[in-house]
């Protein structure tokens, strides 16, 4: 009886061992990590972010009504950011903006068709949230996506592993301003400036009513910072992402 009550328990724990790595581990790194190990040297013209006191900038959710001003505003300033767009509402809705986006020399990533949690859906379903978003994506721009985010940054080795068969990277954030839950622009600027750092990633919503008023600001205060403001694959340069990996500051 006791061989058994012994069996049983060792069999519980290598279910439950295997059902954690399952869940919780995938390949991850930072964008200094990864430029740490690559070889190489940065475009001519390009900014160096093992020089230069880097953020890259990232805006989640659209296209939307809201990105043209947004656009605008980068483009008076001279700046790229990254922008994971989604399909559903979003890219099929505002194709011209998405085309704007890319024409404008922005960096555009897979953020889903409908914004639903890939780990808490099937492994089909969940690559096809991605590739649909990817044929989208190049119908209109001409380019298929290599840097994916997670809905709520939820991921794990399955997703990791789809990612990877498509070609995707995923980017996760180490600011978040939460302009979800707030119009307040100035809260939106004041949570952005506290929590960022070098090599760090920002993560707002050009969609929510309080984000693009708020741009000017956090712009014009991390350049009196001294940061210089990238794109995720410039952050990441001279490396480059490798598909699957997970990149989080």
């Amino acid at each position: 009886m006791l061989i058994a009550l012994v069996t049983a328990v060792t069999v519980v724990v290598i279910v439950a061992v295997t059902i954690a790595l399952r869940v919780t581990t995938y390949d991850h790194t930072s964008p200094r990590a990864a430029r740490d190990k690559a070889s190489g040297t940065v475009a001519a013209g390009a900014v160096d972010c093992r020089k230069a006191k880097c953020v890259a900038l990232t805006f989640d959710g659209g296209p939307s009504p809201t990105t043209p001003g947004l656009l605008d505003i980068l483009k008076r300033e001279h700046l790229h950011a990254t922008f994971f767009v989604q399909g559903e509402g979003h890219i099929g809705k505002y194709p011209e903006i998405l085309r704007r986006i890319s024409d404008e020399g922005h960096e555009i990533g897979n953020h889903t068709w409908n914004h639903k949690i890939l780990t808490q859906i099937d492994t089909a379903d969940a690559r096809q949230e991605l590739t649909r978003t990817q044929d989208a994506i190049e119908k209109i721009t001409g380019t298929r996506p290599v840097l994916m985010r997670p809905p709520q940054g939820r991921t794990n080795r399955d997703v990791a592993k789809i990612c990877k068969e498509l070609g995707l990277a995923q980017v996760l954030w180490s600011v978040t301003a939460k302009d979800y839950e707030t119009t307040d622009s100035a809260l939106i600027t004041r949570r952005v400036l506290d929590q960022t750092h070098r090599d760090g990633i920002i993560l707002l919503h050009d969609l929510h009513k309080g984000t693009v008023p708020a741009v000017p600001g956090i712009l014009k205060a991390l350049e009196q910072r001294g940061y210089t403001i990238v794109t995720v694959s410039q952050l990441l340069a001279p490396a480059k992402a490798q598909p699957g990996m997970v990149y989080r500051p």
